[in-house]
């Protein structure tokens, strides 16, 4: 199965034109900047793994596209995780069902008074069959997908000369955006990305464990934003997002890089931008309800 050339579309947000990259349509389960993060684990050999070991959120983007490569490569998913909330292991939903329906394991470690990576690390032990990932796909592995990712848009850039393209994406580990902006500064592009899990010093520690010095250009907003905290403006600006450009967004990273861009459009109005499509849409699930639940339903959108 090969994971490539996704489709790129025209759009206009809040008076901003920019092209999108479809990577929410790279595979019905295995889609967004994790499929590109963990193609090379799709693509490889590895004849003594059966099993694939990873830990972070239960409801987390990672969960749920390692489900998908591990149900794909015939493994056994371990997924730890610090607790699961009785109401989500009453009434699965989003990632964390849908990780679920493929066959992954799910353990949680508080109850050992454990961090899940110390307990990976004391505990679980890995051996010769088990191939551990970081939190997130942060790993050298998401090489090979980010290059792909950055050789499709610079073939796409051949056929737009007149425009001083930009690439932007918004950042948990970083690992996307920073090896995008390794791959394409070299050819001029700039890779914009904002940091939702953390702060700018966050996310420039998380390059810098990659082995990386040189970074993308990190936006911030004004304000402290608090990851997975609901906001309504974030909530208005998926919607809008909905609405204008007929394309379902993730409510959990996208609304805060749109913020950002909108601040730097405004002296950057000579500039292209190619947005990078996060996936994640099966996050949603979990998180609508929520924002519906604070804020009111969707106005003119999905329901």
């Amino acid at each position: 199965m090969k994971l490539t050339n996704t489709p790129m579309t025209e759009h206009q947000f809040a008076g901003i034109p920019f092209y999108l990259k479809r990577d929410d349509q790279l595979h019905s389960h295995f889609s967004g900047n994790k499929a590109r993060k963990f193609m090379a684990l799709l693509e490889q050999d590895y004849p003594e793994v059966t099993t694939l070991i990873s830990y972070g959120s239960a409801q987390s983007n990672s969960l749920y596209s390692l489900a998908a490569l591990a149900a794909i490569k015939g493994w056994k998913l371990e997924f730890y995780v610090d607790r699961i909330p009785q109401w989500l292991a009453d009434k699965p939903l989003g990632n964390y069902r849908g990780a679920l329906e493929l066959g992954a394991q799910i353990i949680a470690t508080a109850a050992h008074q454990l961090h899940p990576q110390q307990y990976i690390d004391q505990i679980r032990q890995p051996d010769s069959t088990c191939l551990f990932l970081p939190e997130g796909g942060r790993s050298h592995l998401a090489k090979h997908g980010v290059e792909q990712l950055a050789r499709e848009i610079l073939s796409w850039t051949r056929y737009e000369p007149g425009n001083k393209v930009v690439v932007a994406l918004p950042a948990g580990t970083g690992a996307t955006a920073l090896y995008l902006h390794r791959y394409l500064k070299a050819h001029s592009i700039p890779v914009l990305t904002c940091p939702c899990v953390g702060g700018k010093d966050y996310l420039i520690s998380q390059f810098k464990e990659l082995g990386e010095s040189d970074f993308p250009d990190i936006l911030e907003l004004e304000t402290k934003h608090h990851f997975a905290k609901l906001y309504e403006k974030d909530y208005q600006i998926w919607q809008q997002l909905l609405i204008e450009t007929d394309v379902e967004f993730d409510l959990l990273y996208d609304p805060m890089m749109w913020q950002c861009l909108q601040s730097w459009y405004k002296e950057n109005r000579d500039k292209r931008i190619i947005y990078i499509h996060q996936g994640g849409l099966l996050g949603n699930e979990s998180m609508l309800p929520r924002y519906e639940r604070k804020f009111g339903q969707c106005f003119g959108g999905r329901k």
